[in-house]
């Protein structure tokens, strides 16, 4: 039988540009892997090719009206600090930008007839979905679509601490409606995260399909290393977000320094990625900790060859009841093979696919509990016993299983 031919329409494949980019480039590699045949149309409006796979830039229409108007903002906002976006957001719903990129990739999708694919999968990045928007367009493809969504949608539908109304996010929660009415299917990193927008979204339902963030073995080849002697190093990799305060994760390393004072010569705290939210906390903690080291701007395969040599990675949330999201980062710390240290609410998807029994899964406010973690942490790290295998979970983020979840759908 002839391999299944799927395209792909994705907002970025550039890995150095967002988390979300470096989970759809995953995902489209491992598509390639288990012997999909790919077309994909990418909206990063620069030549990136990925090993095997035919990938085709989609253009900027710089000649049409919203591309004009969209311009005149931007300069308005440069020359006279003039914010037209809380004004005409709520009227439009979106930017002129927004519309603009949405028509460039939609005119490059009607190039193309859904005879010649099984399957129209839109993979797109933080708050955008323009390449939803795109399909949502193009009506010819919805008998074939999958629409991925990696994140619950609008901001208005996000959990606690992170919602708030954005301008126009009534005409959001609309175009969403259409996309949950249109699609074929709805794919999601995460169980949770589809049961989070089935509630708000009632036409997902009978939709679904969990594909969770992927492995990708491909390995690292920078000498980041370098940086690490014979020493125990707590890594959190990813930008810190408002909502992601890292105080208590300082504060408990701070409490177990004092402690372990030995452990001060032989241990590091490394934050890397943008941390502007919560600079002069790190700062603050800095003149504190010699041994907490920020590295804002990193390359991706310099961040991932630390991840994999690193004592533990932390994934960092918030405080709160429930977290559907899976980070796009979890699929290079279960790779890493070394212990998680998972700080969020006791419903969320990592703790979930971690296991409720895991031991190193802890809340975010609960300072007493990280300290005596990073004690045991570092106690199997003398033993040298903080190898880990994960082989449930790998299996979960495999192309084995992901190849069972797309042909389920046939």
């Amino acid at each position: 039988m002839p391999s299944r031919r799927i395209l792909v329409v994705a907002e970025s494949i550039n890995v150095d540009d967002s988390s979300g980019s470096k989970a759809n480039v995953a995902l489209i590699r491992n598509l390639k892997k288990v012997g999909y045949e790919l077309l994909v149309l990418h909206y990063t409006r620069r030549d990136i090719h990925l090993d095997g796979i035919e990938c085709l830039s989609v253009p900027e229409n710089r000649f049409s009206l919203n591309f004009f108007l969209s311009r005149i903002q931007r300069k308005l906002q440069y020359w006279f600090n003039w914010n037209l976006a809380k004004y005409l957001e709520p009227e439009f719903g979106f930017s002129f930008t927004f519309f603009n990129d949405t028509k460039s990739i939609k005119e490059a999708i009607q190039k193309f007839s859904p005879e010649n694919f099984d399957l129209v999968l839109t993979l797109s990045k933080g708050a955008s979905f323009r390449p939803h928007s795109a399909l949502l367009q193009t009506p010819k493809f919805h008998s074939k679509w999958m629409a991925y969504i990696h994140d619950p949608y609008p901001f208005h539908y996000y959990p606690e601490p992170y919602r708030w109304s954005e301008p126009g996010f009534k005409k959001k929660i609309d175009f969403f409606k259409k996309v949950s009415e249109k699609c074929k299917w709805a794919a999601y990193p995460s169980l949770f995260l589809a049961e989070w927008m089935e509630e708000h979204f009632q036409s997902f339902e009978k939709k679904r399909v969990i594909i969770p963030h992927q492995l990708d073995q491909q390995k690292p080849l920078s000498n980041m290393p370098k940086y690490f002697k014979n020493e125990f190093v707590i890594l959190h990799a990813g930008t810190l977000m408002k909502q992601r305060s890292p105080e208590t994760l300082l504060l408990s390393y701070l409490e177990f320094l004092r402690k372990n004072p030995e452990a001060a010569k032989k241990s590091k705290l490394i934050f890397i990625g943008n941390y502007s939210y919560h600079k002069s906390t790190l700062l603050k903690y800095q003149s504190k900790i010699p041994s907490l080291e920020l590295y804002p701007n990193l390359p991706y395969i310099d961040a991932l060859s630390m991840q994999n040599n690193a004592s533990v990675n932390v994934i960092l949330e918030f405080e709160g009841n429930l977290s559907p999201f899976l980070p796009g980062k979890f699929p290079h710390c279960v790779n890493a093979e070394k212990p998680i240290l998972h700080m969020g609410p006791k419903k969320s998807e990592c703790r979930r696919i971690l296991g409720e029994d895991y031991s190193f899964s802890v809340e975010v406010e609960n300072v007493p509990k990280i300290t005596k973690t990073i004690e045991n942490l570092y106690e199997k790290w003398n033993l040298g016993q903080n190898q880990m295998t994960w082989n449930n979970i790998k299996f979960y983020l495999s192309e084995e299983n992901l190849k069972q979840k797309i042909e389920s759908i046939f």
